[in-house]
């Protein structure tokens, strides 16, 4: 079995993710293709997709928000992603008893003797009225009936598993601050989340699998999980495993992969990149060495921002007064300092519509 070397994945990993060429694609398409990005920080999508498309509008990704072709929701890793509406309505049943299991490893003593069932209706009647409302809110609504468990955990419990739910514009929009609002995702889509296979089959971990491996790909089914959190993806893999072809990476895992999807020559030269907090080019693996080192590992689930030098995270970033700051993690050559500037140039006019092109990059 052929052996992937880290370049190797590196260089497909940064393709698959439109990080070695900028993409001619219109924004949704993008987003489709990612499948989703992370997006609990709500301006940091702008820069991920800045960085991965040739001539990127922060106006398009918000006209999308609120015409309801994009959405705001919580869904893998019980985190918020901005997905495509069907996405979110394809997906979301599938993701369910991950999203309850995860809440009650976090408030089981709080949600001892709630019915959940019944707490999902309760919310869904005070939700009846339209009105869109804060996770407080709605726990509060309800928190008389359950009184030991606490407002704040029942509106988690609802918003962030029970119900699915849509964050709302304003929220999400290019340059915009504001609290989040949330209603059922049936009514700011217009039709209910598809209900789960009823057969056994699992189309939509297969789908998961396929859409996964073409964004991400070659990936351990590890990785997999780590994406979308979910555990119960072997059978799908299975089923789709007649479908790919196998590697092995230098540790010894099986990667699998689609046949025509691509894997670049390890010597491709990789462009800087700038990526936004938590960017799924590297919180979606389980082993992020691809893209990552070890020591620097804690950066990735610490919100930084980061810089792909050479395809691999070589700085971060920050903006102070309309000027990118930079801070490398090692020392950086002056060919690699010279094309941070560039980038950093452009990312600033990019963050101030062409008022600065200022950046600033530390010693490394």
């Amino acid at each position: 079995m052929t052996v992937l070397d880290t370049r190797t994945l590196n260089r497909a990993t940064l393709a698959r993710q439109l990080l070695l060429d900028r993409a001619d694609l219109p924004v949704r398409d993008a987003v489709a293709h990612l499948c989703g990005l992370q997006a609990q920080e709500p301006q940091e999508p702008f820069v991920g997709l800045w960085s991965r498309l040739r001539a990127f509008d922060a106006a398009a990704l918000s006209d999308l928000l609120t015409g309801r072709r994009l959405v705001r929701t919580i869904l893998m890793r019980r985190t918020v992603h901005l997905l495509t509406a069907e996405d979110a309505l394809a997906w979301r049943a599938r993701h369910d008893a991950m999203l309850r299991q995860r809440m009650l490893g976090t408030y089981r003593r709080e949600l001892d003797g709630v019915d959940l069932d019944e707490l999902a209706a309760a919310g869904r009647a005070v939700l009846a009225d339209g009105e869109p409302r804060s996770m407080g809110d709605l726990g509060r609504a309800v928190a008389g009936r359950w009184p030991a468990a606490g407002a704040r955990v029942l509106g988690e419990m609802l918003v962030a598993a029970l119900i699915p739910m849509a964050q709302l514009p304003p929220r999400g929009l290019w340059r915009t601050k504001a609290g989040v609002r949330n209603a059922p995702l049936s009514s700011w889509l217009g039709r209910e989340p598809d209900p789960p296979a009823q057969n056994g089959s699992d189309p939509v971990g297969e789908a998961l699998v396929r859409r996964y491996l073409a964004a991400y790909g070659p990936a351990a089914s590890a990785d997999l999980r780590a994406w979308c959190g979910l555990a119960g993806l072997p059978a799908a893999v299975a089923a789709v495993r007649p479908e790919l072809v196998s590697f092995r990476d230098e540790r010894g895992r099986e990667l699998l992969d689609l046949p025509d999807a691509p894997r670049p020559d390890p010597d491709t030269p990789a462009p800087v990149r700038f990526l936004p907090a938590f960017d799924n080019a590297i919180l979606g693996y389980h082993d992020r060495g691809r893209i990552i080192d070890d020591a620097h590992r804690g950066l990735s689930v610490a919100g930084a921002r980061v810089v792909l030098v050479d395809g691999r995270v070589g700085a971060t970033w920050t903006v102070e007064d309309g000027t990118v700051m930079v801070t490398p993690l090692g020392r950086l050559s002056g060919g690699d300092r010279d094309a941070v500037g560039e980038q950093g140039r452009a990312l600033a006019a990019f963050l101030s519509d062409g008022d600065s092109h200022r950046v600033r990059i530390g010693d490394g």
